[in-house]
């Protein structure tokens, strides 16, 4: 049976119709959130103030500078390195008789200047040992590591190659490390992981690796930064429903709950951060630093995840960096200059992740010419394999 494309024209002219609705009610959330933010820079302490008493049910990001300000990128050193990392995985197959993994790091480092320089490494890692496949506590509890915490696992390890990399480094020169994505590790936030996961993961983890970047600060200036294309935030648009909620202090339980019309923040509530900052900034600035405001952000001490936003040709990106970069304006300056020279000579994302991404992919027929392989070595060293049906089902033509 063929589509009936004349019963969905009439359904296809309601979703223009209501396309167009959204983009004037759109216009003007936006034309009173750049009114909200040209109000707040008058008192912003105020504002701050009613931030910290707020008692919200989504995330307002903590006010670092002004929140109206624009920074145009400044000039940097002609001669500098950016080290990038980016990983994929095979997970554990419940329906393989192998328990097993795979972590596939990519790294690259570009450096720039008088001495231009390349360098490309794709490591995988396999993990099979009994005491690699879950993380366990000192009293015997143990979590699997496979979907969600493999994911998990694999962000701590792109992070950790990254460090082992910028260590390896010999050099007076700047470096600039980058990650793909966030900072702040997400999957831990909400989930009923027990202490000793968030220990190993984050703590142990996660935390010991940004240490290391930190340290190296001592030799040459290195900044390590996460980007984020095409982000879906909302914690800058959050700040100015804060702003325009007419209670103090302010109760979204206690006030709101249940109402989902009349409020008066719900005016510029809908809007991402993204497209505030798109009417805010001009082409290669970046927008005042911000806090996040995540409650597994609490845990990070001083690598307490900052963030702004820059104006790129086709997007405007979040960039994340631990508070120690923010607090220092020279390496600030240098990941504001890195990330807009990147996505310039990137066509608009970063080049040197872009690299890494490529070292770094498994394709679909890579995992099932891995997949091959150990059945092939394990059948040549006549060890049994028992595989699910539904497996064996997806490998045998029928027809």
């Amino acid at each position: 049976m063929t589509l009936e494309i004349a019963q969905v024209y009439s359904q296809i002219e309601a979703m223009a119709a209501d396309v167009k609705r959204r983009q004037a009610d759109y216009r003007q959330k936006i034309d009173l959130a750049l009114q909200t933010v040209s109000a707040i820079s008058s008192n912003q302490e105020q504002l701050e103030r009613k931030i910290r008493n707020a008692r919200t049910t989504w995330l307002v990001a903590g006010l670092k500078e002004k929140a109206g300000i624009h920074h145009p990128v400044k000039s940097c050193p002609d001669n500098y390195i950016v080290v990038a990392s980016d990983g994929s995985h095979i997970d554990v197959d419940r329906h393989q008789s192998a328990h097993l993994f795979l972590l596939n790091i990519g790294l690259v480092q570009l450096q720039y200047g008088s001495s231009p320089d390349a360098w490309f490494s794709s490591i995988p890692s396999l993990y099979f040992k009994e005491d690699e496949m879950s993380i366990r506590s000192q009293d015997g509890r143990q979590a699997p590591l496979e979907g969600p915490l493999l994911g998990i696992k694999r962000g701590v390890e792109e992070c950790r190659f990254l460090a082992d990399r910028v260590d390896e480094i010999k050099t007076n020169l700047p470096v600039i490390a980058l990650i793909d994505g966030s900072l702040i590790m997400w999957g831990l936030v909400g989930q009923r992981y027990d202490d000793f996961v968030i220990d190993t993961l984050l703590i142990n983890g996660f935390l010991k690796q940004l240490d290391r970047f930190a340290a190296l600060n001592h030799r040459n200036p290195t900044a390590v930064a996460s980007y984020i294309s095409f982000p879906r935030s909302t914690d800058v648009v959050n700040v100015l429903r804060v702003q325009l909620c007419p209670y103090n202090p302010i109760d979204c339980d206690r006030y709101c709950k249940g109402r989902f019309e009349g409020r008066e923040c719900d005016n510029v509530g809908g809007l991402l951060d993204r497209a505030l900052f798109n009417e805010l900034l001009f082409h290669g600035e970046r927008s005042a630093v911000f806090y996040s405001s995540s409650t597994i952000v609490e845990k990070y001490g001083f690598h307490r995840v900052c963030f702004f936003y820059v104006k790129l040709d086709e997007e405007v990106a979040r960039v994340e960096i631990p508070l120690w970069v923010a607090d220092n304006e020279g390496l600030l300056d240098l990941v504001h200059f890195t990330v807009v020279d990147q996505c310039n000579k990137g066509f608009g994302y970063p080049v040197a992740l872009s690299e890494a991404h490529e070292q770094a992919v498994v394709t679909g027929a890579d995992r099932e010419q891995f997949w091959s392989l150990v059945d092939r070595v394990l059948n040549e060293d006549n060890l049994s394999l028992q595989r699910s049906l539904k497996q064996t089902s997806k490998r045998v033509k029928w027809i």
